[in-house]
C-alpha cells in the first residue's frame, strides 16, 4: 500500500514526512545517505536531518509513476512530490491514503529559501527554475490543495500532530516516539482517505 505525501516546497511537509517514517509499518528501504538533506533552520549552528527518502518531481531520479523503483522491503511506501497537488482529483482514484500539507504562500516561500532554496541537495529544485517561478509554483500548489480540501471535505481528516497522523494512516507510532505538533510549526494537514 502506499501513502501519498505533497505540499508545496516550504510547507514544511517533509517534517510531517520525517516524524512518522521510523514507524514500524513503513518500508524504509528508499532511505539512502544520498535521499537526505540537512539543515540548521530551526536550530541554528545544528544541523537536523529534514528531507529523507526518495521523492518523485521533474528531474528527480524515478518517473513520477515508478513508485516502487526505490524499495525492496515490506510495509507501506511512503511517495512524495509536490506536483501531486495538482493530479489530486486523479491521485485520488488509486484508493491510497493522500496527505496534504498547507502553509501559507509567503511562509512557504521564506522557510524554503531559508533551508537553502536552490542549493537544497535533495530533492533537486531545478524544475522550479528561479525564484519568481518558485513563487508561482507554491501558490499554484496550495491553491490546488485547498481546492481539493474544500471540493472533498466529506473525506478529509485534519491531523492534529504526527501521532494523530499515525492513526489515521493506520501505522504504529514511530520509534523513537516524540510528538510532532502542526500547530507549533504554523501547518495545517489534512487526509484524504
Amino acid at each position: 500500500m502506499y501513502l501519498l505525501f505533497t505540499g508545496a516546497p516550504g510547507s514544511k511537509w517533509s517534517s510531517v514526512v520525517k516524524n512518522i517514517y521510523w514507524s514500524n509499518d513503513i518500508d524504509h528501504t528508499d532511505y539512502t545517505d544520498q535521499r537526505t538533506y540537512y539543515h540548521d533552520a530551526d536550530t541554528p549552528g545544528e544541523k537536523q536531518l529534514m528531507h529523507i527518502g526518495a521523492y518523485w518531481d521533474p528531474g528527480m531520479e524515478f518517473g513520477i509513476n515508478e513508485w516502487n523503483k526505490p524499495f525492496s522491503g515490506k510495509g507501506k511506501r511512503i511517495i512524495k512530490s509536490h506536483t501531486f497537488a495538482h493530479n489530486l482529483d486523479k491521485l485520488k482514484k488509486k484508493n491510497c491514503p493522500i496527505v496534504m500539507v498547507y502553509r501559507n504562500d509567503y511562509e512557504c516561500f521564506e522557510w524554503w529559501k531559508l533551508c537553502g532554496a536552490f542549493k537544497i541537495s535533495y530533492p533537486n529544485y531545478q524544475y522550479f527554475k528561479n525564484l519568481n517561478s518558485m513563487w508561482k509554483h507554491i501558490q499554484e500548489e496550495n491553491k490546488d490543495i485547498m481546492c481539493f480540501v474544500k471540493n472533498n471535505h466529506k473525506r478529509i481528516t485534519q491531523a492534529y500532530d504526527n501521532l494523530d497522523l499515525c492513526n489515521i494512516l493506520d501505522i504504529e507510532y514511530p520509534n523513537p516516539l516524540e510528538t510532532h505538533y502542526y500547530i507549533k510549526k504554523d501547518i495545517k494537514v489534512y487526509v484524504y482517505k
